[in-house]
């Protein structure tokens, strides 16, 4: 089991860290790599084609190329975290729109704990000892207070 997390570049190693975090905590092997699908598309190329990756979390701000760029090169999922540069939305559109036949799942802009969520649920279904760690979680979460409205 494990998932590659994919960075356009070194300013986002610091939302990444957030998905390793997490994943980590779940008991999930994950790797951080920088590679950029318009800088260094070879190596986006290798990491594409591990088979030892069950899965990508691929970030990218602006035109957000990295998540489909990913997806295009594998068959395995992508789950794409758009990155909250300037308004956003253009990475956030980025990421949705991907044309027919190139699937990545999206989650909201900078939402690193729900992307490795998600990687945790799907993985999941292959790995069913993921599930007691999820419902821990999820059991944690419930009795955490919640913040305030426009909190951090």
């Amino acid at each position: 089991m494990k998932v590659a997390v994919l960075v356009g570049s070194k300013s986002d190693l610091e939302i990444a860290e957030k998905v390793r975090a997490r994943l980590t905590d779940l008991g999930v092997p994950c790797e951080v790599h920088v590679a950029s699908a318009h800088r260094t598309p070879e190596k986006v190329d290798r990491l594409a084609a591990d088979p030892a990756t069950d899965l990508f979390v691929a970030m990218a701000g602006l035109s957000a190329a990295l998540p489909g760029s990913v997806a295009a090169r594998t068959l395995k999922p992508v789950i794409g975290v758009p990155l909250h540069r300037g308004l956003g939305l253009d990475s956030l559109l980025s990421v949705v729109q991907m044309p027919p036949g190139v699937p990545v799942a999206s989650v909201g802009l900078d939402a690193a704990e729900n992307a490795a969520l998600l990687a945790a649920e799907i993985l999941a279904l292959k790995y069913p000892e993921l599930v007691p760690r999820l419902e821990a979680y999820r059991r944690r979460w419930h009795e955490e207070p919640a913040a305030p409205a426009g909190a951090p």
